[in-house]
């Protein structure tokens, strides 16, 4: 049995807070085992240039080689990512050991002014980094001025606070790992903006033939919200998802039913629909909603 246990992560505020949460929680059920933390910068740290959203740069590997270099090479026993910077297949000898309980998954609005996004005023400037909160917010609010914003969360509110933008968009779970919950100024409805496919999970990656760190991480598994986080990475993967593809879905499951609910721009006309499935049908649900959708562009 192994006495110490490294995990690896990024640097950044939110990915250490995030790691940190994942250490934690392994700690508490296994306080025998030494675990710590090491940071591995990047090319995605490293360039802080690209526009990420004018590239034909992978920004999911470009954020992910080097932690699973060294989880190949033993290094490393495990990696905390965010599920949805993930591609949907692993690199050979990884996997994803551990889907843990997820946080809110919807997107935020930062407003100087706390206005929420209905309330800015005509002509706001209104800053975010992705292409799919810049369609919706350009169909929601066509007379916002929308500015790219990039950086951490950290340098985001700071830009928002020296008066650069009126308002940002993010992530209600970054926010929340990190201990800013307080700083947000409306959380937005599913109708008014659909997050990221598997917004708000982690992704607990580790070497396919490592059966003891397989058996530790059992313990932080959420086998119901990897079934719905794998149903809407299959949404993502049939409109070829990624961070140049203006599309997004949410899913739920009550009852033994499964309702998931996503969105996609085509000619900058934003296509919604809907459906509630048997969760036996599995990730057959996304081709379903994806074919609703598919029907109404064609229509």
């Amino acid at each position: 049995m192994k006495n110490r246990v490294v995990i690896g992560s990024r640097g950044s505020i939110l990915a250490l807070a995030q790691s940190k949460m994942i250490m934690g929680r392994l700690k508490n059920n296994f306080p025998e085992i030494d675990f710590e933390i090491k940071v591995i910068v990047t090319s995605g740290d490293k360039d802080l240039v690209s526009n990420w959203n004018n590239s034909d740069k992978s920004l999911k590997s470009f954020f992910t080689k080097e932690i699973e270099q060294e989880l190949l090479d033993g290094t490393v026993d495990l990696a905390v990512h965010s599920m949805k910077d993930m591609p949907i297949v692993s690199p050979p000898g990884l996997i994803c050991g551990a889907t843990p309980d997820r946080e809110d998954n919807r997107d935020v609005i930062v407003s100087v002014s706390g206005k929420s996004l209905l309330e800015l005023p005509e002509g706001a400037v209104v800053g975010t980094s992705s292409l799919r909160r810049t369609m919706g917010l350009k169909i929601l609010r066509p007379d916002l001025q929308i500015k790219q914003l990039r950086g951490n969360i950290h340098t985001r509110l700071r830009k928002l606070d020296e008066g650069q933008y009126d308002a940002i968009l993010l992530a209600a779970a970054g926010l929340k790992r990190v201990g800013l919950k307080d700083r947000i100024t409306e959380e937005l409805d599913y109708d008014l903006m659909m997050p990221a496919p598997a917004q708000g999970a982690l992704h607990i990656q580790c070497r396919e033939n490592d059966e003891y760190i397989k058996n530790i991480l059992k313990s932080i598994h959420n086998s119901e919200i990897e079934e719905i986080v794998d149903i809407e990475r299959e949404f993502s993967r049939i409109f070829d998802g990624g961070c140049h593809t203006p599309m997004g879905c949410t899913g739920e499951k009550a009852d033994g039913k499964i309702t998931l609910k996503g969105v996609y721009c085509h000619n900058e006309v934003m296509y919604k629909a809907e459906v509630t499935c048997e969760e036996s049908k599995g990730k057959e649900i996304a081709h379903i909603l994806a074919d609703k959708i598919r029907e109404k562009i064609n229509g």
